[in-house]
């Protein structure tokens, strides 16, 4: 059984990264062309690259710090209440 729910656990963590990899492609193609109506097809197209590049590597990190925090206040969070239901022994 233990088995079981390992491969279920591991077959849901592949399906829900790759679903947000076809998620962020979308997004990327959405941006890029942002940049290129915004910018112009020929004009400053490398200093658009660089710009796209620096503002979605700063909105990574805040992401991340912001889902880290999260997953740790959960996980916290977590602990406590099953600290609370243990009898003291």
């Amino acid at each position: 059984m233990a088995l079981r729910g390992e491969v279920l656990d591991k077959f849901s963590q592949l399906i829900t990264t790759a679903l947000g990899l076809v998620a962020a492609l979308a997004w990327n193609t959405a941006i890029q062309n942002l940049f290129d109506s915004v910018f112009g097809e020929a004009g400053a197209r490398l200093a658009g690259q660089f710009l796209y590049a620096t503002l979605i590597t700063i909105v990574v990190i805040f992401a991340t710090i912001a889902v880290s925090r999260a997953a740790e206040r959960t996980k916290r969070a977590e602990e406590e209440q099953h600290g609370e239901g243990e009898p003291e022994g």
